[in-house]
């Protein structure tokens, strides 16, 4: 039985994901709130009754937390980045950084830089490369909310788009330091349902997300889990690595997240935000 540490397992994908692999696996639950962990480990456990579930509390916003969490965790099999926000613009968390930025973005690139060494394969779920094509990430001014479009209640999710480019680019910045000594892939889980993602959205964009959930082909939690939970535990993709599959399929992501130079000055952006060396 290997390890697995899975961020945002307190509901939607992330516990999907836990459900997935706690059959065969040991798995690490990280979230922010001790009661949804709680209550999330339960239903895991209603599921799969022999699982071997750990609960670590984590708020991923912030960079103190991460380090913490890294420092506690062991040596493992996978760690899979699933946490992600779509928070107000003016969401700064105490440590001055922009909430979506910190979660989505920061958090993983901090985690997995302290944890090389101590897993052999890591996954990033993203999103909709061909979507995202649109919103190039500024390397120079990850924080910037400029360029963020004419409706205001829109602004947070092209914000978020922003972020979920900078994890394809996260993923294959850190395949290359990390040379094949450990595996490094995105997964687009689909538009899924159920995932309170959008908890804070108001608007514009609360309309669009009340109609896109009204639409009875969008999948449930269980189908987004099925290409991280795939990448972290399946015979078929080892030794794979620097890859963003959507539907267990590699796909190729947008030119701008796939430069080489543009990937390293993210890498580079990220390291003064998270408080470490280059």
């Amino acid at each position: 039985m290997g390890r697995v540490v899975v961020t945002g397992a307190s509901g939607g994908i992330g516990e999907a994901i836990v459900r997935r692999l706690a059959a065969d696996s040991s798995v690490v639950m990280v979230g922010r709130d001790d009661g949804r962990l709680r209550a999330a480990a339960e239903r895991v456990r209603s599921a799969v009754p022999h699982a071997d579930l750990t609960l670590e509390r984590a708020d991923l916003a912030l960079m103190a937390d991460v380090r913490a969490l890294a420092a506690r965790l062991p040596p493992v099999d996978a760690l899979i980045s699933n946490a992600a926000v779509m928070a107000r613009l003016d969401d700064v968390t105490s440590e001055g950084i922009q909430r979506t930025l910190a979660t989505n973005h920061l958090a993983p690139y901090l985690l997995m830089r302290l944890m090389a060494g101590r897993a052999s394969r890591f996954v990033v779920v993203g999103a909709d490369p061909g979507g995202l094509a649109r919103v190039p990430v500024d390397v120079d001014d990850l924080g910037s909310v400029r360029g963020l479009g004419p409706v205001p209640s829109v602004r947070p999710f092209v914000l978020y788009g922003r972020t979920k480019n900078m994890n394809a680019m996260f993923v294959y910045a850190l395949a290359r330091r990390l040379d094949g000594s450990a595996t490094v892939n995105g997964a687009h889980p689909g538009i899924i349902k159920g995932t309170g993602l959008g908890r804070e959205t108001r608007g514009a964009l609360k309309a669009f997300k009340i109609l896109l959930e009204a639409g009875p082909r969008l999948k449930g939690p269980d189908a987004g889990a099925d290409t991280p939970a795939w990448l972290a535990a399946s015979d078929e993709v080892e030794g794979v690595t620097g890859r963003f599959f959507v539907g267990r399929t590699q796909v190729d992501t947008a030119p701008h997240t796939t430069d080489a130079a543009r990937c390293d000055r993210l890498w580079e952006e990220s390291a003064r935000l998270a408080g470490l060396a280059p």
